[in-house]
């Protein structure tokens, strides 16, 4: 096993720039990515179920500069210069939680989310889906603290305590329930 709280990502690692298409234009710092309101880049969402049916959160990590300590989908990030979304979504799988898990790309969406003056996300964000057997052992340096949810318990929560969410995870969520509900319910309906 990996150690528990091993260093993965720094401000440096170069990012892919792209258009509203997602067609590559270039490259730029993590850093930069997130200065001001943002530049638009690559990005991806995994939402991984167990057998119940119950959704993997994750709380992210006190040392992120944006929107540390908040509870988000089980593992977003960005693939690197050079690097195939496969690549980059097996890489923070074991980065971030240890683990390895088939996906299911679902869809691509565009946003754009200011945290205060620490910076934004602009990004154009692949959501996967995939199934875990178990809750895995989390990277310290990435990861506060894990949890699974029901749908319900996750609903309930997004209506009476939304602001401990991320943006992002709020409008993937939503997404994945109200437009593709068909790809999301085999996921729900568990394994059990």
């Amino acid at each position: 096993m990996q150690s528990a709280s091993r260093i993965v990502s720094s401000e440096a690692e170069e990012l892919i720039l792209v258009d509203a298409d997602d067609n590559e234009i270039g490259f730029c710092s993590k850093a930069e990515c997130h200065d001001d309101g943002g530049v638009l880049h690559r990005a991806f969402s995994v939402f991984l179920f167990n057998p119940s049916g119950e959704l993997l959160l994750q709380q992210r990590a006190d040392g992120k500069r944006l929107w540390p300590g908040y509870w988000s989908n089980t593992c977003c990030s960005h693939p690197r210069r050079g690097e195939s979304m496969e690549t980059a979504t097996e890489r923070r799988l074991d980065d971030e939680l240890n683990v390895a898990a088939d996906l299911e790309f679902v869809y691509k969406f565009s946003y754009q989310a200011d945290f205060g003056d620490l910076g934004a996300e602009h990004e154009l964000c692949h959501v996967f889906l995939g199934r875990i057997d178990a809750l895995p052992a989390a990277n310290a340096s990435e990861v506060k603290a894990l949890d699974f949810v029901s749908r319900e318990a996750l609903d309930a929560a997004f209506e009476t305590n939304p602001a401990v969410y991320t943006p992002w995870f709020k409008l993937e969520w939503q997404a994945l329930n109200d437009i593709h509900a068909d790809r999301l319910a085999p996921y729900l309906a568990g394994r059990a």
